[in-house]
């Protein structure tokens, strides 16, 4: 495997490893009470799986968001 083949795969081995990381954290502060929450209108983020569902998809818009909305929830 080529250096140039192996950053896709890289960037794709931190992406799952950010994503699993994501629900661990939402999932724990869940168990505390406290769920991380992301609301905008009638749309809401709210249990570990949605953020997984959602990092997963589209990882460049979610992740920031979950950061931003787990540090406003603390």
């Amino acid at each position: 495997m080529t250096p140039a083949a192996a950053v896709p795969l890289a960037a794709a081995v931190v992406v799952v490893a950010v994503d699993a990381w994501v629900y661990t954290d939402a999932k724990a502060h869940a168990d505390r009470g406290a769920p991380v929450v992301f609301r905008v209108g009638s749309f809401a983020i709210e249990t570990p799986g949605a953020w997984l569902l959602g990092c997963l998809l589209l990882w460049v818009i979610f992740f920031p968001i979950y950061l931003t909305s787990r540090s406003s929830g603390l």
